[in-house]
């Protein structure tokens, strides 16, 4: 007798599925939209008039060159005119990493540029008269120093956990006092303590509950890369609301991390000295005389 695992099971196999369950079938979309460097040199009529432009990307060169980890170097475009600075806002274009500060004092618009570590950036002051033009500046750094500055609140109340859990609260007590434990110990240097919200059981009550106790910051990052990682300061000093979404903009991981600021949105020392080095080749190339 032949045994019954041997025997195939009706149903499965070659030609068992007709022509329209095939056309049923639907397959997810391929991730897209990958940004890769691509050299771009700005147009100049006359490098004799771009002078100014060419000098501050050089000094931006020279600054990147130099750098060293744990840096941050302001460089001021003053003394360009519009034009000079059109010229050097189309040769450092637009990366992968954009910021927004907003707090009482105004708001801050950074754009990393195509060379990671190179961050371009303009602020808007609540008390600006009319008319007034916002401040402008580059820093290179792994991280705006000026944004971390005012990412959390200078002093805020720990807030009672017992008071604040509402019905269908589960596991965000225990879940906060752990954040906040690692929010009180945290200095610079320390590893980022990771708490991965998409493995841990919790309700929408939980959620909720671990919003509202963190509070909400002053800072909110995009990072558009292999789909986007959309990070958000707290009113917990060092405490991160990271999320990964796919290309079609599915929630794919959610965590809370306790840092100085989350590495994702850090240049590495590695990409410094490679844009320093791309910066470098676009300064020879735009001063070389045309044949």
């Amino acid at each position: 007798m032949i045994p019954s695992f041997a025997v195939p099971p009706k149903g499965f196999g070659p030609g068992s599925m007709t022509q329209d369950s095939e056309e049923d079938l639907q397959y997810l979309a391929m991730p897209s939209g990958v940004s890769v460097y691509t050299p771009h040199l700005p147009d100049l009529d006359d490098v004799n008039e771009a002078r100014p432009a060419i000098a501050f990307l050089e000094a931006l060169r020279d600054t990147m060159a130099n750098w060293r980890e744990g840096q941050s170097v302001i460089v001021r475009p003053d003394g360009l005119d519009p034009a000079n600075r059109r010229i050097v806002d189309d040769a450092l274009g637009e990366g992968e990493v954009s910021i927004v500060l907003e707090d009482a004092a105004g708001r801050i618009e950074v754009q990393e540029t195509v060379f990671a570590g190179l961050w371009s950036m303009r602020a808007f002051s609540r008390t600006a008269a009319a008319g007034e033009e916002p401040r402008g500046q580059v820093e290179v750094a792994a991280f705006p120093r000026v944004v971390l500055a005012r990412a959390f609140p200078p002093v805020r109340a720990v807030p009672d956990l017992a008071t604040a859990a509402g019905e269908g609260v589960v596991n965000a007590p225990a879940i906060l006092t752990e954040l906040l434990d690692k929010s009180a110990a945290w200095q610079a240097g320390t590893p980022a303590h990771v708490v991965n919200l998409s493995l841990l059981p919790h309700t929408p009550e939980d959620l909720d509950m671990i919003e509202r106790v963190l509070g909400q910051g002053a800072v909110t990052i995009l990072s558009r890369g292999y789909g986007n990682c959309r990070i958000s300061s707290t009113a917990t000093p060092h405490v991160w609301r990271v999320r990964y979404f796919n290309s079609m903009d599915t929630l794919i991981l959610d965590t809370i991390e306790v840092t100085g600021v989350p590495e994702v949105a850090c240049a590495a020392r590695e990409d410094v000295a490679d844009s320093a080095e791309r910066l470098g080749e676009i300064c020879t190339i735009i001063t070389e005389p045309t044949p």
